[in-house]
């Protein structure tokens, strides 16, 4: 029962390569055995004797002592180690006949009986056992006793004989161990005359029973035990040399079936029964034949095991012929095209054959290769295809949906070892071969239409592909951006775009850092691309954000709006023509009171000072104090004194330093307000002595008061056209000369301020002749019948829009700046280093400063501090300067 198990098992294991594990597996089963052994293993523990010999006489073994063996009793058991099998089976296996020999007492003629036991552990030599001699009470005898253990007969099994080898106890003091002597057989056990064929004609009968699938004549636990008994009579080599004759003949009849003319995927059926059938049988005769798979073959290394003997057998006489592995590897290919193309296919098949092709080592070399490059060939036609018929976003989703197709083959069906360069192939064709023009084609469609799931799937299927090219065409994306015809528009787009290009990275782009910073780079190349342009058009626009007039957004939303223009504000590199711009405006909305909020104003100013340092806001943080100052001089100007008439004045002290440069321009003031201004200035120079004051007239306004046919209204007007309005008090009708002559304003401001009055939406004046510009000669008087919804009416002064000349004396002046900043560096530099060279000196100016300077322009500030003696070219070397103290 025990060998029957161990052969069923077997049958479920496929082979073991590890010779380890196999030798493990052996003396495994054979510790199991010799337990079952040692547990029906008894030795006699004595009978009495009918006629006992004298003392010193010996015991001989006797044949005719065999059937004795009735009347013995078992002896304890003991445990044996598996190296003494052999031994003790030619005891255990054999009947045993036992003569004492003991002296009699002088009290009593009982007869002693005797104990044999094992107590001591064995060895290879014999076995040392103890000899407990129980006597009666009466005895006194000290006499040697001796006793002979006789080995029987041999017996039969399996059709072995065994002889059993003698074993003798010998002489020793009584009381004292005693020990057994176990000999080697004296001649070796022989198989029986005609064994070995008999056996082989068993096997083989098994053998060709199995191959042709029917039932076998032998119990498998007979089969094994013979395989076993030749091998161990050193039969294996002939015995393996059989089987590989038997199982080569049956795979050699096996060729003729695949000669046939047979459809591909019958044919293909059929190659795969015989693959599966072949593994079968092979599975079932080693289980038979495992006894020589685990000792013979493992012994000699140059042998392929049973289970691998029959690979290379099935690989030799089928696979490797060359119709048969044609026809095979061309039926499969056409399968996975036919699967490609979206028909159905037995997809258990293909994985059966390509295992059969892996299993058999033949997979890389006769199959790979072949569909990688039909792999490639397909996909470089679709390729080519599908990019003239499909647009971007289309041909995107269906390169993912074959990448997707292709790895799931290989999950299905295909090795492992081919996903890596099949994988690579479909890249390469459907997106490698196509990268520049896909993105050439469709990126910019993408961006514009803002389509997050295309854009999503673009970046994860180029990811893939190693290049750059995605990231090129993402930043030729940026230059295309500003466009000077849009310059009103062109911030707020600008703050639009940068949003939606953040959310394509944070969303579809992964946070890219390579991504982050080419687009960081990208708004730094464009904007910079227009000198100075950028930095007033971000100036302006925050002005605009920032007017009383601006009920658009929100305290919050107005917040988040500057932190986005920050962000633009970093990419320029004018930051001082900003500075100068934004102080402009800011000078505008705190003196004519047009500021949304002092909050907000002074946010943006915390930002500026955060990003550019207390140096550059120092000036727009000036402006806040002289506005508050200026609060506070008024409060105690009003206690002090008490203003004649009824005009209310208010007067706001500006540092010259802080604020921009106004150009004076004299107007004739109304004796009341001359009279007022005096006033104040006896108060505010008491005050602050060693200062000067200089009236700005271009920058005062005035309420006025109003009588109309339709009621009372109050007019908020600037001092240009309160001196126009106030002139007709005194009469019906002027001319454009006469109220210039009156009021002293120079020539352009007067007909602005003209025609703000007669021809805006608020006219409280008329022009005869009508149009929409003021000419010479033109008549104006008061609209009597003047109407409007509104009590407080504010007529704006129209704004004449920047000249060129305006905007360039705006930036000469910046200009200016940046010579007093590139001086101060300069000198810095020499009076620290003494002596320099010309290149690093203007490496380290360019270092230093926080503005582009143009070569030639730093050239020209070198040589006027060399004209002003602030250092000099060295005598020796003109290209070296040398610091004058």
């Amino acid at each position: 029962a025990h060998f029957y198990n161990l052969s069923s098992e077997m049958y479920y294991f496929k082979p073991n390569p590890n010779p380890t594990a196999n030798l493990m597996f052996m003396i495994s089963r054979l510790a199991i055995a010799i337990r079952i052994c040692i547990h029906f293993f008894m030795f006699p523990i004595g009978l009495p004797s009918p006629n006992p010999p004298p003392p010193t006489q010996e015991a001989r073994p006797a044949a005719s002592d065999v059937n004795n063996d009735s009347s013995i009793t078992p002896s304890k058991k003991r445990k044996i180690n598996s190296s003494e099998r052999e031994d003790i089976d030619s005891i255990s296996s054999s009947p045993k006949t036992t003569n004492y020999s003991s002296s009699s007492c002088t009290s009593t003629s009982q007869h002693i009986q005797k104990k044999l036991r094992f107590e001591d552990s064995v060895d290879f030599i014999g076995l040392d056992v103890k000899m407990a001699e129980e006597s009666s009470a009466s005895c006194s005898s000290n006499k040697m006793k001796t006793v002979f253990l006789a080995g029987g007969v041999g017996h039969h099994a399996n059709g072995l004989t065994k002889t059993a080898g003698s074993t003798t106890f010998s002489n020793s003091k009584p009381g004292a161990a005693k020990k057994l002597v176990i000999k080697n057989f004296k001649e070796k056990p022989k198989l029986p005359e005609n064994y070995t064929h008999e056996t082989w004609q068993k096997l083989k009968e098994a053998v060709e029973a199995i191959q042709n699938s029917i039932s076998i004549k032998y119990n498998l636990e007979e089969l094994y035990q013979a395989v076993e008994n030749l091998c161990s009579h050193k039969i294996s080599a002939k015995l393996y040399k059989q089987l590989q004759v038997v199982c080569e003949d049956h795979i050699k009849a096996q060729i003729d079936q695949f000669r046939e003319y047979l459809f591909l995927t019958l044919f293909l059926k059929k190659i795969d029964k015989c693959w599966q059938d072949h593994c079968r049988q092979m599975i079932m005769i080693r289980s038979i034949f495992l006894f020589l798979d685990r000792t013979y073959v493992l012994q000699n290394s140059m042998l392929p095991s049973v289970w691998d003997m029959g690979l290379e057998l099935f690989r030799f006489y089928i696979i490797s012929d060359m119709k048969v592995q044609s026809k095979t590897i061309d039926g499969i290919l056409l399968l996975i095209e036919r699967e490609r193309s979206g028909e159905t296919v037995d997809r258990s098949l293909l994985r059966s054959l390509l295992s059969m092709l892996s299993d058999l080592q033949i997979y890389q070399d006769s199959f790979e290769q072949r569909f990688l490059e039909e792999t490639n060939r397909l996909y470089a036609a679709e390729g080519q295809r599908l990019m003239q018929e499909r647009e971007v976003p289309d041909y995107l989703h269906h390169v993912n949906k074959r990448l997707e197709e292709e790895a799931d083959r290989v999950i299905t069906y295909l090795d492992q070892s081919t996903q890596k360069p099949l994988i690579a192939t479909v890249e390469k064709q459907l997106l490698g071969e196509h990268l520049t023009a896909t993105l050439q084609k469709g990126l910019n469609h993408l961006l514009d239409e803002n389509r997050i799931q295309d854009l999503c799937l673009l970046y994860q299927l180029f990811s893939r592909v190693r290049g750059g090219v995605l990231l090129e065409i993402w930043i030729i994306h940026f230059t295309m951006v500003i466009n000077p015809e849009k310059d009103k528009t062109m911030v707020q787009e600008l703050l639009d775009f940068k949003d939606k290009v953040d959310h394509i990275i944070h969303v579809c782009f992964m946070k890219n850092e390579k991504f982050v910073n080419a687009m960081k780079e990208a708004f730094e190349t464009f904007i910079n691309k227009r000198t100075n342009k950028p930095a007033e058009l971000i100036a302006k626009h925050v002005d605009w954000k920032l007017r009383a007039g601006n009920k658009e957004a929100t305290d919050e939303e107005l917040e988040k709006m500057l932190d986005k223009i920050m962000i633009i504000f970093r990419f320029i590199y004018g930051k001082d023509v900003f500075e100068a711009f934004y102080k402009k405006d800011l000078a505008k909305r705190l003196l004519v009171g047009k500021s949304a909020s002092v909050d907000a104003e002074k946010s943006m100013l915390s930002k500026l000072k955060h990003e550019c340092g207390a140096a550059f806001t120092s000036k727009l943080e000036g402006m806040f104090k002289d506005m508050e100052l200026s609060k506070d001089i008024m409060v105690q100007f009003k206690q002090c004194q008490n203003l004649p008439g009824n005009i209310e004045l208010t007067v706001n002290i500006l540092t010259m330093g802080y604020w921009p440069t106004y150009v004076p321009m004299e107007v004739h003031l109304l004796p009341e307000m001359v009279r007022l201004q005096e006033i104040f200035k006896t108060f505010y120079l008491g005050k602050h002595s060693g200062r000067k004051l200089q009236w700005q007239s271009t920058l005062g306004h005035c309420v006025l008061k109003a009588e109309f046919k339709e009621g009372k209204k109050e007019l908020q007007v600037s001092l240009f056209q309160t001196l126009v309005l106030l002139m007709f008090n005194e009469g019906e009708e002027f001319t454009l000369e006469e109220i210039k002559l009156a009021t002293g304003i120079e020539d352009g401001e007067l007909r602005r301020t003209l025609q703000s009055l007669a021809c805006g939406k608020a006219r409280v004046i008329h022009k005869v002749p009508k149009s929409k510009d003021v000419e010479d000669g033109d008549k104006f008087s008061c609209n009597d019948d003047f109407k409007h919804k509104l009590f407080r009416i504010k007529i704006n002064q129209i704004q004449m829009k920047e000249t060129v000349e305006e905007q360039a004396s705006t930036t000469e002046r910046v200009y200016q700046d940046r010579q007093y900043q590139i001086d101060a560096a300069i000198v810095r530099i020499m009076k620290m280093r003494k002596t320099l060279s010309h290149n690093l000196l203007v490496s380290e100016v360019y270092n230093q400063l926080k503005f582009p300077v143009k070569p030639a322009d730093l050239k020209k500030r070198i040589e006027s501090l060399i004209d002003r003696d602030y250092m000099e070219r060295d005598k020796e070397n003109p290209n070296q300067y040398n610091y004058v103290a």
